[in-house]
């Protein structure tokens, strides 16, 4: 087997999908496709009424405020063009300020959202089969993040469109696996990079450089303890 047949777009540097002025490599995907593949792709935006406007109003989103809205901005100009009227936001518990300063935001835009924490329902990590060596702080109450429930209980109000606050990772999967609305974020969660996961890659070959030498990087406590 070549290397080119174990490369993908994560090892390209070339983009020529985007402009056409260059080259494709020779392991790139769209330069494999028929034709008959690519316009079985363009159909389906056609044929799906929904995925057609949001495929739509997310270009002209992007159009008219390239390099000049902020992700927040963006959200909510994409929400007010979609015309959703019941916007749902699963947030962070740790991030209950950041919400309630998009909340402000969101009603400048005419934008009412319908909020749901991350620790609702108040469940114990135990219940669940968590250790109490696991916990962060052990022997002690720890409330589980509930992301089915926070779904399930949008999906109950029947909201149009749903946001995600900094949920964590894993979390945000299951909030998506179960949301009957359309998902998008706002934050990503990082607590060590306030929130900006990219700080590690742009500094990977230097203040960040253990992203590339995973060894080097220790957990709170040894995870194979068992006490």
């Amino acid at each position: 087997m070549s290397d080119t047949q174990n490369l993908t777009c994560a090892n390209c540097t070339v983009a020529n999908c985007s402009k056409l002025g260059k080259s494709f490599p020779n392991f790139c995907p769209t330069a494999k496709m028929g034709d008959e593949e690519i316009e079985a792709s363009v159909a389906k935006y056609l044929e799906n009424p929904t995925d057609h406007k949001i495929a739509l109003t997310a270009s002209k989103v992007e159009s008219d405020y390239y390099c000049i809205s902020t992700r927040a901005e963006e959200v909510l100009i994409f929400v007010k063009r979609m015309g959703y009227k019941k916007v749902g936001v699963a947030t962070c518990f740790g991030l209950l300020g950041e919400c309630n300063q998009f909340a402000r935001a969101a009603k400048a835009y005419d934008v009412e959202l319908f909020g749901v924490a991350c620790k609702i329902g108040a469940i114990d990590k135990t219940r669940i089969g968590v250790d109490e060596k696991d916990k962060i702080v052990p022997n002690s109450h720890e409330s589980m993040c509930n992301p089915i429930m926070q779904a399930e209980y949008l999906n109950r109000e029947e909201t149009d469109f749903n946001i995600i606050i900094g949920l964590c990772v894993g979390h945000d999967t299951l909030f998506i696996k179960y949301s009957k609305a359309p998902v998008t974020y706002l934050v990503v969660k990082d607590r060590v990079l306030c929130h900006n996961p990219a700080g590690a890659l742009y500094t990977a070959n230097s203040y960040y450089n253990r992203l590339l030498n995973p060894k080097s990087l220790k957990p709170r406590r040894d995870p194979d303890a068992t006490d």
